[in-house]
């Protein structure tokens, strides 16, 4: 059983890594402006039409990049919320953070700022909510994985109704741009380095302590009885989950499903070990977003949808047949 779990996590790892620059190539490829396979990659190396390569490096490229480090951060951070939270049912969004990015960027906008203030203060959003969080859930015993999640839960809620209430009093000239964002919106073509770094870093660091989440995942006696630091463990994820929600949220927008379902794809495919489920999910939640980012922008064309529209609803019809086969097995 060993050896099988092992070749389908190698399988499965193979085939992500040539289906995810397929993705990409795709990205770039597919438009109001169809392109060739050979003349994007000729224009990525500079040997083709210049309003080409323009179409690619400055529209394209940097959308689909964006899209692939997105769906891979929130992909991670579904996977260290399932760890820290120990339910499968956990997200990157259920303990507040994306609530407080959206009400921190929509207040932006309502002042009427734009550019790197809004991501900024989604930034900031997203900090206040989760020392809000941290804070409020602090108990006797320190913090527990119950408490953190109903926290954070009355913390989304209460978020929730503040973005209602901001929609409610916005002005009609920018409630479109403000009910894309929430949605998201990936139409911004400057590609996010921040977002790179903190999934390159944050990623690598989950790849290095695999082991560690396993034993995590198993439950608090477990992980004490084998030298693990439950408090330390817990203040890193939160933090680790934070970061990456946030560096996913001031890119993209409000987008749901990915860090909900794509841990969930991965744990069918090649089982629940942390040193398989990190980088595959990483992979399948950045192919995933840049599919359905260039199924919104095809499927309406020239009119272009809000990819996290697409992927709710893509996600919840899969997400119940996934619940439905769990529990026929069971």
């Amino acid at each position: 059983m060993f050896h099988i779990g092992l070749m389908k996590a190698r399988w499965l790892l193979s085939l992500l890594i040539l289906v995810a620059p397929a993705s990409l190539l795709l990205a770039i490829t597919v438009g109001s402006t169809h392109i060739g396979v050979g003349e994007a990659l000729g224009a990525l190396v500079g040997r083709h039409d210049p309003l080409v390569r323009q179409i690619i490096l400055d529209l394209r490229l940097p959308r689909a990049l964006n899209a692939f480090c997105t769906g891979g951060l929130l992909a991670l951070a579904g996977v260290l919320m399932q760890v820290l939270l120990r339910n499968p049912l956990a997200d990157p969004f259920v303990l507040g953070i994306s609530g407080g990015a959206a009400v921190a960027a929509l207040g932006a906008m309502l002042l009427g700022l734009g550019g790197w203030m809004i991501d900024a203060s989604a930034a900031g959003g997203a900090l206040a909510a989760t020392l809000l969080v941290f804070g409020l859930a602090h108990g006797r015993g320190g913090w527990t994985p119950q408490r953190l999640l109903l926290t954070g839960v009355v913390v989304a809620a209460g978020a929730g109704a503040a973005v209602s209430l901001m929609l409610a009093l916005g002005e009609d000239t920018r409630l479109r741009g403000m009910l894309f964002w929430l949605m998201g919106d990936l139409s911004v073509a400057s590609f996010s380095r921040a977002a790179l770094a903190a999934l390159l870093i944050i990623g690598t660091l989950a790849v290095a302590g695999a082991r560690d989440l396993n034993v995590l995942a198993r439950g608090d006696l477990a992980a004490q009885s084998l030298g693990v630091a439950l408090q330390p463990a817990r203040i890193a994820l939160f933090c680790a989950t934070s970061a990456l929600t946030a560096a996913a949220v001031t890119t993209a927008g409000g987008i749901g499903f990915i860090g909900l379902l794509t841990p969930h794809l991965v744990r069918l495919m090649a089982g629940s070990d942390h040193r398989t489920l990190v980088p595959a999910s990483i992979l399948l939640g950045g192919i995933l977003l840049t599919l359905a980012d260039v199924l919104a922008r095809v499927a309406a064309a020239p009119r272009q949808l809000p990819v996290g529209a697409l992927t709710a609803i893509i996600g919840v019809p899969l997400f119940l047949f996934l619940l439905q086969r769990d529990r026929r097995v069971s």
